[in-house]
C-alpha cells in the first residue's frame, strides 16, 4: 500500500469503533504489513515530518492494530512493532498539553493534553500476549493510535480550544489557525 491508502477527514470510516482480532491469519499479517509500507511510502513524500505510527483504520481495515516505528528519531528505519488488541491498562502523571498531527488529518496540528506515562497490553504476531510501559512521545503515541481504534481523532480532544489548532506551513514551521474561518467552517471536525 501507499500513503494514497491513508484515509482522510472527512471520511467516516475513521469515527468507527475497530473490532478485535481473534485469530492472527494470514489476512491480519497483509493488512499489517499493508500499514507499515503506507506509513513508510507517507513519510517518504514529507520533508518536515516523520510517519511514527499508524492504525489499521487508517488504510480502511476496522481491525484493533497498530503499528509504531521502533526509531522515530531515524527516518531510514522502517521498522515496526505491531500491536493487536492494544488496551492502555494504566495511565500515569499529571496531563501534559503537546503538539500532535495525524496522517488523516493532513497539515493538521493541535494541542493535546496527554498523560506522560501509559502501561499498554497487547499481542504480538505469535499470538502471545505482551505488555510494554511508555513515556514522554512514545506514551503521546500510544495513546492517539488506540484511540483511532475507538473512533476517535486527536482534533476530538481539542475542538472547544479555539487556540489549540495549527497548520503547517511549507517551511515546517506551525502556523496558529483563526479557528472561525479555517476550522469551524470547514466538514473537518464533523
Amino acid at each position: 500500500m501507499t500513503k494514497d491508502d491513508i484515509i482522510a477527514l472527512p471520511n467516516s470510516h475513521l469515527r468507527q469503533k475497530s473490532n478485535k482480532v481473534g485469530l492472527i491469519t494470514p489476512e491480519i499479517r497483509q493488512v499489517i504489513e499493508d500499514m507499515k509500507g503506507a506509513t513508510i511510502n507517507w513519510d517518504e513524500s514529507r520533508d518536515h515530518e516523520v510517519g511514527v505510527a499508524l492504525a489499521a483504520v487508517q488504510i480502511d481495515r476496522l481491525y484493533q492494530i497498530i503499528v509504531v516505528r521502533n526509531n522515530y528519531d531515524d527516518k531510514a528505519n522502517h521498522s515496526f512493532t505491531a500491536f493487536i488488541n492494544p488496551v492502555i491498562v494504566k495511565q500515569e502523571g499529571e496531563l501534559i498539553e503537546d503538539y500532535e498531527g495525524c496522517l488523516s488529518v493532513p497539515n493538521l496540528y493541535g494541542k493535546v493534553l496527554r498523560y506522560p506515562k501509559v502501561k499498554v497490553k497487547a499481542i504480538n504476531l505469535e499470538g502471545k500476549e505482551f505488555r510494554v510501559t511508555a513515556e514522554g512521545f512514545l506514551a503521546r503515541i500510544f495513546q492517539h493510535e488506540i484511540d483511532h481504534c475507538h473512533g476517535k481523532l486527536f482534533i476530538d480532544l481539542i475542538k472547544d480550544n479555539k487556540e489549540a489548532f495549527f497548520r503547517l506551513a511549507d517551511d515546517g514551521k506551525l502556523e496558529s489557525q483563526d479557528y472561525e474561518t479555517e476550522i469551524r467552517n470547514s466538514s473537518i471536525l464533523w
